[in-house]
């Protein structure tokens, strides 16, 4: 073999060897470009997996007291019976004058839960109207008073005029 044949070969080779070394050095950038959009898509899914992680545990013990206290299922007019029928008791004992009380129409829009409504006008004191919201306002019983007026009475100073809306969550009965 010539010198010159040597000095082909030699060029050939190196030349082989830098585009090689391209090749290999841009499927290199094209696969860490791969591996870096799949760390960041596990990174993203990693923190929506520990947000849904923390909002889990934040909501844990309300889901654990709902198992614990939700009511079973009634329909409408059964709640909206005994609600009326609670509620005008409870004032009666408590001593409050019931001037006029009217049903509303229940609220039925929601998913799991629908809501009985009454609405109630009643006369007392402080003192017995306080009484009354704190016997209405029960938490583990899903009731409360959401809508309520006072305004004094025009004929006794020492009583208080009173409009209040009285809810009741329940469960619907499937069907």
């Amino acid at each position: 073999m010539s010198d010159r044949e040597k000095k082909l070969l030699s060029f050939f080779a190196v030349a082989g060897f830098i585009i090689l070394n391209f090749l290999a050095y841009r499927y290199a950038q094209t696969m860490r470009v791969d591996v870096d959009r799949q760390r960041a898509e596990a990174e993203r899914k990693l923190d929506t997996a520990q947000m849904f992680s923390a909002s889990r545990d934040q909501v844990l013990d309300q889901m654990e007291w709902l198992k614990k206290n939700e009511p079973a299922p009634a329909p409408n007019q059964d709640v909206q019976t005994k609600l009326q029928q609670f509620a005008e008791s409870r004032a009666k004992a408590v001593g409050l004058e019931i001037k006029n009380q009217k049903a509303l129409p229940s609220d039925e829009t929601g998913d799991h839960y629908h809501r009985a409504k009454f609405q109630f006008t009643v006369t007392g004191t402080e003192e017995a109207l306080y009484r009354w919201f704190d016997q209405l306002n029960v938490p583990t019983d899903f009731r409360r008073a959401t809508y309520v007026r006072l305004s004094p009475n025009g004929k006794d100073d020492t009583k208080i005029d009173c409009v209040a809306t009285v809810e009741q969550w329940f469960v619907p009965p499937t069907t």
